[in-house]
């Protein structure tokens, strides 16, 4: 049985002695029968009247409503009056007494996130590890290609930057080397930097993410052609050349 509060125990206690008061004042016909209010419907003190008898005789016991409409239904062997009864003896509709908890939601809410470590920086760490061996063991059966020492009084031809360097060096030979070393490279980094902003689309698919694939295969194609014209295109005082006509001017 839900305990009853103390401050409900004592509202009801008032109301039993006003009732009794009250109904001594009266004399009603029948002690067992409330005091008659027009107030009251018949239905509901009939009702009352009923419950009471069904737990004569258990001193104190109040049945605890499950629903809003549901009646205080115990009344004590001492008196008359239902216990929980409102002013003037009657019984009121009352809800479900509830302990008082916690009103936080403390259920674990799933979510789509793990932490950095171990999960990410654990695979990233063996993934360095493969790529070192592999460079190790390939370094033992693969030389560098190494060229012979530089001489300082004969500058070959044609004169290549590094393979990576090639794409800026392609640009040089178009524009002017402001634009060329420092505005067009500065507008692509700025885009990229950009793109997270601009594409806030949260999938993971790569049919969803048009306009990421769209822009990062702008600028991977935008170099590879750079770097491969300058590659095999570019031959004696850097001019243009046909690979299959006049040579490959290529070295690592």
């Amino acid at each position: 049985m839900t305990e009853i509060p103390e401050h409900l125990l004592k509202r009801a206690q008032a109301a039993r002695d006003k009732a009794a008061a009250d109904a001594g004042a009266a004399a009603p016909a029948s002690s067992d029968a409330p005091a008659s209010d027009p107030r009251i419907p018949a239905h509901l003190l009939e009702r009352s009247k009923a419950a009471k008898t069904r737990v004569e005789g258990d001193a104190g016991a109040v049945a605890v409503a499950e629903k809003v409409g549901a009646l205080v239904a115990a009344a004590p062997s001492s008196g008359g009056i239902p216990v929980g009864a409102g002013p003037g003896g009657h019984t009121q509709r009352l809800l479900t007494v509830v302990k008082s908890g916690s009103i936080q939601d403390v259920k674990a809410i799933p979510v789509d996130k793990v932490h950095t470590w171990p999960h990410l920086l654990a695979a990233e760490f063996v993934a360095a590890l493969a790529c070192t061996a592999f460079l190790f063991f390939f370094s033992i059966f693969v030389n560098a290609p190494l060229l012979q020492l530089a001489n300082p009084n004969q500058t070959p031809n044609p004169s290549k930057a590094p393979w990576y360097f090639l794409g800026l060096q392609e640009l040089l030979t178009m524009f002017h080397p402001m634009v060329a070393g420092v505005t067009i490279p500065g507008i692509a980094l700025f885009a990229l930097i950009l793109a997270p902003y601009i594409d806030k689309n949260p999938s993971n698919k790569p049919e969803d993410r048009k306009f990421a694939t769209s822009i990062m295969t702008v600028h991977l194609m935008f170099w590879a052609v750079l770097v491969m014209i300058g590659s095999f295109f570019r031959g004696p005082g850097f001019n243009f050349v046909f690979p299959w006509r006049d040579g490959l001017y290529f070295e690592l």
